[in-house]
């Protein structure tokens, strides 16, 4: 298996700045696929804008989907940064933000979440097999809505495909959501525990990792892991 994994972390404090950086010897190594990790960083040279290696998009029209590394001294992973959604979109919108260098069809996902603000819409989580803005899969907490979703989106139009309901997970909370994606068969984690179940066929290819939030949710992530073949 092609074991690949995604970590968000600064090193900063060991010398290396910048929002993205590779693992030993990838770049020069394609060929060996076992054990290589790719790493994303979120430093202060990103504050502000989206990190490095990182595309804003969204699915449906609006403005929205504006994406920045931001300081939070309660990240999981102790660096101090996080990437964060930090619009204020209209109901329909979904916010997008993927790593360029993904492509991944079986994967395994876990991403830190805290939902921050938001009157229509809170929460957000993973998004993989990302194809473009209209046709990827996306699972996500919303604290407003105490429920947990796993979701396809083909052609734009967002396909409900299991939900956890009554869960009590308050916003300013960070929660770590993990899916597993392996021929079309999904389960989805919180906090360690397997709340959702689903087949799917949809979407064959390969596709890339990111984040998703919707309308006016705020969120901030941290600790992005990614392992797949």
């Amino acid at each position: 298996m092609n074991a690949l994994k995604w970590l968000s972390c600064v090193l900063c404090a060991v010398g290396v700045v910048g929002a993205w950086t590779v693992g030993p010897a990838l770049a020069a190594d394609k060929e060996e696929k076992e054990g290589k990790e790719q790493v994303i960083c979120f430093s202060k040279d990103d504050v502000g804008k989206v990190a490095k290696g990182w595309t804003a998009a969204k699915t449906g029209k609006g403005e929205g989907s504006v994406w920045k590394v931001v300081a939070d001294d309660t990240a999981p992973s102790k660096t101090g940064y996080v990437l964060a959604q930090t619009a204020e979109g209209p109901r329909p919108l979904f916010n997008l933000c993927v790593a360029d260098d993904t492509n991944y069809k079986d994967v395994e996902v876990s991403v830190a979440m805290k939902a921050v603000a938001g009157k229509v819409d809170q929460g957000g989580g993973p998004v993989w097999r990302y194809q473009d803005a209209d046709n990827y899969y996306i699972a996500r907490y919303n604290p407003l809505e105490t429920n947990y979703r796993l979701y396809k989106v083909v052609s734009g139009k967002r396909i409900q495909l299991a939900t956890k309901e009554g869960l009590d997970q308050p916003a300013g909370k960070w929660i770590t959501l993990k899916v597993e994606h392996e021929g079309d068969a999904i389960q989805c984690y919180l906090d360690g525990k397997k709340l959702l179940e689903a087949k799917d066929s949809a979407i064959q290819k390969p596709g890339k990792v990111g984040l998703w939030t919707k309308a006016d949710a705020q969120s901030h992530f941290d600790n992005l892991e990614v392992e797949g073949k």
